[in-house]
Order: structure tokens, then sequence, then C-alpha cells
């Protein structure tokens, strides 16, 4: 029996770019594969991603060749020049980029060679090989990103010093993803710095198309986005740091000092933030404190999340809240070397209780890894159980958290019982929504 993923939570590379393109500022995906794969990798980022909606043009909207057996037989370039033509009459846009499917990529396709026949067209047309057996929806998300980095973003020779580029944070897989851009952009901008997001608001495509004038690129991931920074560095000279995503008041004092320091921002200035900042969060958190106390509310900490999210949401809950960060299950795989390198991260919080990492691409084996992390119960007349617990994941744990007795609150994608517009996490603001979700989970009820 072959390997498979169980449970996945992501789609492929192609679905990662076309959520990526559409997420762009009027900017048209046009898909070199079966129609059903359009359909149906377009469905799952809409709905799945906290019912976020098909944006501009995609979704059912989406152009696609939509490639048929004739097409595997004899090649399907003609097909796919001919619903560019059509695109370009039909749907205005801004950008038109064409990614591709499995189908096409075996037969071996030149999808990018036939966009290039339009250069000459007044509207720009760019193209990446994405099919879903390169990886996961990240790797169709750089695909896209460093696409236009080494293609489309105009060289700067002159940097403006207080100018950022974004990258890690990929609509649809991070579900508040435009209120974590949000929340990030509010604080570099009370430092004086201009962050160019790709996907936040008032974002343009001409804006994108000068993203070559930042100083720094800032990726916050250990792992995705690393790929399309590295274009940026080796075709714009930008250099790049990776940074975890700032939620809460432990990780956003980190971040905001590790960019005040690469930017050379005076410390005066970035402290006076930091406890600017922490006056108003504390000024909202300590009036739980007496709800937290009077019911204890301190309680056992599960995260199962991308790589992204793990140990910032764990960092929060442990170092923030105060629970006790029991176990942490990533869905990801990684080489032993940057596994060893990310594992380390986990000693840096400051609870006394250190959780147990494991890295699982199989989401539905949280349930045995949660019951390997406990001793059994072997009728003890006083046995101790894992409880309280409170699980953090995606909708797919739901079940679990019910088989355990925990209370549950879903982040990481897929999320389908919340529907999010413009909540997000990062930063202090960020992590009172947080806290207030986790808390209203716990006292909803009473």
């Amino acid at each position: 029996m072959g390997t498979f993923i169980e449970r996945a939570k992501s789609t492929c590379a192609l679905g990662g770019a076309i959520v990526t393109i559409a997420s762009l500022p009027r900017a048209i995906p046009i898909v070199h594969a079966s129609g059903g794969c359009t359909t149906m990798l377009s469905g799952t980022y809409n709905q799945a991603g906290g019912y976020r909606g098909s944006g501009y043009c995609s979704g059912h909207m989406t152009p696609t060749s939509n490639v048929v057996e004739k097409d595997i037989v004899f090649g399907g370039e003609e097909r796919l020049e001919e619903q560019i033509t059509h695109t370009l009459k039909i749907i205005d846009g801004d950008l038109y980029f064409v990614v591709t499917g499995c189908q096409v990529e075996i037969i071996g396709d030149d999808a990018v060679g036939v966009a290039r026949r339009f250069q000459d067209s007044k509207l720009p047309v760019l193209a990446a090989n994405t099919p879903g057996f390169s990886g996961n929806g990240f790797k169709g998300y750089d695909a896209v990103l460093s696409t236009l980095a080494a293609e489309f973003i105009v060289p700067k020779a002159v940097k403006d010093a207080k100018t950022v580029n974004i990258l890690g944070i990929m609509p649809g897989q991070d579900v508040f993803y435009r209120g974590n851009i949000r929340g990030i952009q509010r604080l570099l901008k009370k430092l004086g710095i201009k962050a160019n997001t790709f996907f936040g608001d008032d974002e343009s495509i001409e804006k994108i198309r000068n993203y070559g004038d930042a100083a720094l690129t800032i990726v916050f991931s250990d792992k995705y986005g690393i790929d399309t920074a590295k274009v940026f560095e080796e075709q714009h000279n930008i250099p790049y740091i990776s940074v975890d995503l700032p939620i809460g008041e432990t990780r956003t004092d980190a971040f905001l000092r590790k960019i005040g320091e690469r930017l050379g921002i005076e410390t005066v200035t970035v402290e006076t933030l930091i406890a600017e900042e922490k006056r108003y969060y504390y000024s909202y958190l300590e009036r739980f404190l007496d709800i937290y106390g009077d019911i204890d509310l301190q309680r056992y900490a599960i995260v199962s999340a991308d790589i992204n999210y793990a140990f910032p949401l764990i960092s929060f809950l442990a170092d923030d809240l105060g629970w006790v960060p029991h176990l942490v299950v990533i869905n990801e795989e990684l080489d032993d070397i940057s596994k060893k390198r990310y594992e380390l991260k986990y000693s840096q919080l400051t609870s006394e209780a250190k959780p147990k990492v494991v890295l699982e691409q199989h989401a539905g084996q949280l349930i045995n890894h949660i019951r390997q992390s406990w001793p059994r119960n072997t009728n003890d007349k006083y046995y101790d159980t894992l409880s309280p617990a409170f699980l953090v994941g995606s909708s797919l744990e739901g079940s679990t958290a019910q088989k355990i007795g925990a209370a549950f609150l879903p982040v990481s994608f897929p999320v389908t019982n919340r529907a999010v517009l413009d909540k997000g996490y990062t930063g202090y603001r960020g992590g009172l929504s947080l806290a207030e979700d986790l808390f209203s989970a716990l006292v909803s009820n009473r």
C-alpha cells in the first residue's frame, strides 16, 4: 500500500497558487488543468478558510483551460493559448497569472512558454509550474510570489531604509491573514516603517511592482516564504530575516526588538512603543483576572497546527496566559537538521513545563499522540487525568477534543465552524482577541 496523508491540513501546490493569485489585488488566475481541479481547490480555501469567499475573480469564476482527454493525448498548449487570449479580452484585470495542474505537467505542456507569447500584450501575463505533486499549498504560494519577484517587480538601485517586504503569511492557509497582516502593519507604522504586504488593505498591482525598494524582507515563518525571500535577495539585493508570528506580549516584544535592532531604530523608540502597547494590553487583560482566578481557568494546553502557528500559539498560552504547555503536534515534514533547529525554539518558553513536540503530517493521529503523552489509567484509585485541557487546532480536531473532554478553539486551517472577516491575532491587540476567544470557549456553557 502506498503512503498517503490522512486528514491533510493543506491543499496541493495548485490550490495554494490559485488562492495566492486570487488574493492579490485585481489579479486573475488562469488555471491550466482539468475543470474539477479549479472548482474543488478554489472551494476548499474559500470555505474552509473561515468562509473567506472567492474575491474579485476566483472560485467558480476562475478562468481555466479545462483540459479533457483529447488535450492530454495531443497536448494542451493550444487550448491554453486560446484560454489566455479570451481571458485577456473578457476579464478586466491588472495582472494575469497562469498556473498548472498535475495532468498538463505530466504530459510536458510548456505553460510558461505559452505565457511568454503574450509578452507584447499591454497586460502583464506571468506563469509558474505548480503541479499538485510538487508539494502542499505553501509550495504554490512560494511559486507565485517567487515569479513576481523574479519577473515582475522592478529592481531598485536605491532602497528605502524604512520599507520592508512581508512574506510567510499565506492567504486562506492562514485563515486570519488579513487581520494578522493589518496588526503587523500597525505596529511597524508606529516605528516609522512602511510594510509592503502583497495582500493587505489598499495594495495594488502597481504598488507591488515597486516592492524592489525595500531594505529588508521579514518572513513570518521558519519554512514558507523563504524561497521568495531568497529571490528578493539575489535579484533585488534585499536581505531577509525569519521571525515568529507575533501573537501576544512575549512574542511581540521579541519581534519589535529584533526589527528595531535590524533596521537601526533607536532603542528608546522601540521600548516606548512596547510600553504604550502593554499599558493598553493589560488595561483589558487584568480585568479578566477575577474570573480567571475565581473559577480557575488555567488549562493543560495542546496545540495542533502548521509550523507557522504552532510555536506562537503555545508561547501565548504558556508565556502570556500561564497555562501548562503539554503537547504540540505540528502537521509538517522537516529534515533532521531543520527539525532539531525548530525544536530548540521551545526551550525559549518561560514555563517550567516544556511541551512534547511531535512532527506528524497525519492530523488524524493526534488522539494517539495525546494518549501516548499521558500515563494510562490502570484502574488506579486516584488516577490523575489530563484535565482540565484545552485543544487549539483546526476544525478537524473538534472530535478529538470531545473524546478527551477538552475545550476547543479552531485557529489553524481548515476552519469551517467560524466565519472570519477581519479578525487577526497578531500583536498585543491580537493577543487580546485570542484570549477573548479562548475564554469565551471556556465560559460559553455557564
